[in-house]
């Protein structure tokens, strides 16, 4: 089954200024949302498989629209996240669905690499509610500079039978980072930790 789209909607923040201190180059991030139909809304439904596909055909999707929209190569991204926003009529067990058994393949597949956990977050809303999406660097999830999120909305979205699911990447840390760590420059990226 394929997601039935009603609309993506594509956000990119540049922070060039924090705290009356220049930020130089501004730290950028991305998020891709895509508005869909919930195949079970309003029912119980023992078998996910098709919210299963859904999410690895909007892992591409969304991942190639975030890095596209920061204007990079998808290896030059630093950090990503996921999240999805769940109508009334859906349960959070259909954004697990969406998320976690193969968004993650061609998140990274996108990215050209992911060696860490991909942090997610899942809600139930209505029309305008924020979703937060959590972020971490792809390669090393101890990189302190890099824990971050990003709150996203849709004015329209998510429809009681809809689903906003979203995936962010950045091509940086926080603004002016300084609370010590493992750095970015310091990370091997092989078990997904340092």
């Amino acid at each position: 089954m394929s997601a039935k789209i009603r609309k993506i909607v594509t956000i990119v923040e540049e922070t060039h200024k924090e705290m009356g201190r220049p930020v130089s180059p501004p730290t950028r991030r991305a998020a891709a949302l895509a508005v869909i139909e919930n195949p079970f809304a309003g029912r119980y439904e023992e078998d996910l498989t098709d919210l299963i596909a859904i999410g690895e055909e909007l892992g591409d999707i969304l991942t190639r629209k975030a890095v596209a929209a920061l204007g990079i190569e998808g290896d030059k991204a630093q950090s990503y996240g996921k999240a999805a926003l769940v109508g009334e009529n859906g349960e959070l067990e259909h954004a697990a669905a969406l998320l976690h058994p193969k968004m993650g393949t061609p998140v990274r597949k996108v990215l050209g690499k992911g060696a860490a956990l991909i942090p997610s977050s899942k809600r139930r809303g209505g029309l305008g509610a924020e979703l937060d999406i959590p972020l971490g660097h792809k390669d090393a999830a101890y990189v302190r500079s890099h824990f971050d999120g990003m709150q996203v909305s849709i004015n329209d979205a998510p429809r009681a039978n809809e689903i906003v699911v979203a995936v962010a990447v950045t091509d940086s840390g926080r603004p002016l980072p300084r609370v010590g760590g493992l750095t970015a420059a310091d990370i091997k990226g092989e078990d997904g930790l340092r």
